[in-house]
């Protein structure tokens, strides 16, 4: 039987009306559960469905949790991680002693992830060389956030596709079917669209639409293995002693 870590981890979802966001984070978190036994994870909302991020905070202060790592479900440093969240934070019960995780990526067991997604949707490692990949994310007015973006693609790009361009659903440009475009004038053989996003939604759903035009669109990151295995990795960098806590 594992034995029980001192730290409760509260994974911070941005939520949505949509309901299949949330219950794609649930699918996510159980499968961080059966990664890590020994782990409490609870997950909060910073809107539209329950239990709020402050909920469960007050919550586990009531029953007498000292220890917790609050992890931002996100894919980049942007406003959300930035300010939303160290916000919600500081509102929090004063005996908690809360330590806040990095974002998740950008890792290299998020593009494993992506690469997954593809192979799912029908892409094999030898149509790599002559398909064109549109790295999809949902988009950021964040300078910082769109680089991490670029650069991933870029990189991606060095591991064996065709080209590899990045795409945003809302703030920034291009958008999904300008890529896919771009692909095809480069000569790309094969196109395809990667969703570089957690769950469903509103984003999401313009980035399907605008891969209209393509060959293979992947689904979104989900319960992946690598993504519940990068929550683990944020959750145990955050509780190096080295890191500061919110808190007392």
């Amino acid at each position: 039987m594992s034995r029980p870590e001192r730290s409760v981890l509260v994974v911070i979802a941005h939520g949505s009306r949509d309901p299949r966001h949330a219950a794609t984070v649930h699918a996510l978190v159980r499968r961080v559960r059966a990664q890590r036994p020994g782990l409490r994870v609870e997950t909060g909302f910073l809107d539209f469905n329950v239990p709020s991020v402050q909920g469960v905070l007050e919550s586990l202060a009531a029953e007498g949790v000292r220890d917790v790592v609050a992890l931002p479900l996100l894919l980049t440093r942007a406003f959300h991680a930035k300010s939303d969240i160290p916000a919600v934070l500081r509102e929090a019960p004063s005996r908690l002693r809360i330590r806040q995780a990095e974002v998740l990526g950008p890792s290299p067991l998020l593009t494993a992830a992506l690469e997954r997604r593809l192979y799912e949707a029908g892409l094999t490692p030898a149509d790599k060389s002559r398909t064109g990949v549109v790295l999809a994310s949902a988009g950021s007015t964040d300078p910082e956030a769109i680089a991490v973006i670029a650069e991933i693609a870029r990189e991606w790009r060095h591991t064996g596709w065709c080209a590899v361009r990045p795409a945003f659903a809302s703030a920034s440009l291009p958008r999904t079917e300008d890529a896919v475009r771009e692909l095809r004038a480069l000569g790309c053989e094969r196109v395809a669209v990667a969703p570089y996003v957690l769950a469903p939604g509103f984003l999401p759903d313009r980035i399907a639409r605008g891969a209209a035009g393509a060959d293979v669109l992947a689904d979104v990151l989900g319960p992946a293995p690598e993504v519940a295995r990068v929550l683990l990795d944020r959750y145990d960098e955050a509780r190096m002693p080295s890191l500061s806590a919110i808190g007392a």
